[in-house]
């Protein structure tokens, strides 16, 4: 029965019964339920034993010792090649300290030291780096605070000068790269995004960099750092970058503070004046087109009666031209029926006979003129 027989056959390689023909339990009995670890003579004696069986010569002797002895030393060697990778981790090989390749997160193999070694870093683990300032962390936000000027003092867009403070966040993208490409990352996160910041920083004006602009300027940060890292080839991850703080220089902030103040009141004004012209002006614009429209409606309608006037003269003209006396009777029977329309009259008749007294009514013609 070979050596592999033992192991995978129901029965323990190290030549012991399963079913607890092994030591006793302390009382005698040797079928007691908890089973004692193989003695290690035992262990030597039965190897030896089978490499006996294995090996030409027969009987143990001389060199065969030793040969036991190597091989078991080659298997344990071996089997020291196994290696488990964690979640959280990603494995890096080595191979007489040069980097190999990279294993994910379970079990791996490895050539067995001195040959390869395995470094396991953590790269799920988000690392944090502050830049402008140092103190503890609260949920993201600083808490305690201590300035550094040198780094948190930059020029803007507009020539003026902010005090801003932020955070990098950031994780292990590639561990190879990470461990190999670059000598100090921590270094080389903050001197990157410090490059950066002042760049995008240079760029805009500090009205937009105190209020509404900060969000942007945090996403431009973050893609020329990751930007920059990745020509680096550091293996890094840039997750996000938070600004704390962005306020003008605490020598000149009482100053800027009134700038503001009176800003703010002069875009008041401005918008109080814009709300009244925007009132006034469209009825003002009302009115003069009313009163442009009445004009041109009073014009077309003294051009069309001076037209139509003029007509009636050139006609009644070109008539007075072809019989005069029946149109100048005409114009005074038309002129007098006009003139006597509205006026009181008596009418009496010269040719009515002789002898009858004519009789003029003025009761009647006093009342209608009262009335």
């Amino acid at each position: 029965m070979t050596f592999k027989d033992k192991i995978f056959k129901n029965q323990s390689p190290w030549g012991a019964p399963p079913g607890g023909g092994g030591r006793g339990n302390g009382n005698g009995s040797g079928s007691g339920s908890r089973r004692e670890p193989p003695n290690l003579d035992d262990l030597i004696s039965n190897l030896q034993k089978l490499l006996n069986k294995l090996l030409p010569g027969g009987k143990s002797g001389g060199s065969k010792p030793i040969i036991l002895g190597l091989v078991i030393l080659l298997v344990i060697w071996a089997l020291s090649g196994l290696y488990r990778v964690l979640p959280d981790e990603q494995g890096v090989v080595l191979r007489f300290g040069q980097f190999v390749k990279t294993t994910q997160p379970g079990l791996n193999y490895h050539i067995p030291y001195p040959v390869e070694r395995v470094l396991t870093p953590k790269v799920t683990k988000v690392n944090r780096i502050d830049v402008g300032f140092r103190g503890e962390s609260d949920s993201g936000r600083s808490s305690g605070v201590g300035d550094v000027p040198e780094e948190s003092l930059m020029l803007t867009g507009d020539e003026n000068i902010v005090d801003i403070n932020y955070s990098v966040f950031w994780l292990i993208k590639d561990a190879g790269k990470f461990l190999f490409n670059i000598q100090s990352p921590v270094e080389t996160v903050k001197a990157t995004s410090e490059t950066a910041m002042r760049e995008v920083i240079a760029k805009s004006e500090i009205q937009s960099i105190l209020t509404e602009g900060r969000s942007n300027i945090e996403v431009e940060v973050q893609e020329i750092t990751q930007a920059i890292l990745d020509e680096y080839g550091s293996g890094i991850q840039i997750t996000q970058v938070q600004t704390q703080k962005a306020d003008p220089p605490s020598q000149v902030i009482d100053a800027f503070r009134d700038v503001q103040a009176a800003r703010a009141d002069k875009e008041r004004s401005k918008n109080e004046a814009e709300a009244y012209a925007n009132d006034v002006i469209p009825r003002a614009r009302g009115d003069a087109e009313k009163i442009l429209q009445e004009a041109e409606a009073y014009k077309k309608e003294v051009v069309a009666t001076a037209e139509g006037e003029a007509s009636r003269f050139l006609s009644i003209y070109g008539e007075y031209k072809n019989a005069k006396q029946v149109t100048q009777e005409r114009m005074y029977l038309e002129t007098m029926e006009k003139v006597l329309a509205d006026i009181d009259k008596v009418i009496i008749d010269k040719e009515s006979g002789s002898g009858v007294v004519p009789y003029l009514p003025l009761p009647e013609l006093k009342k209608k003129g009262d009335s």
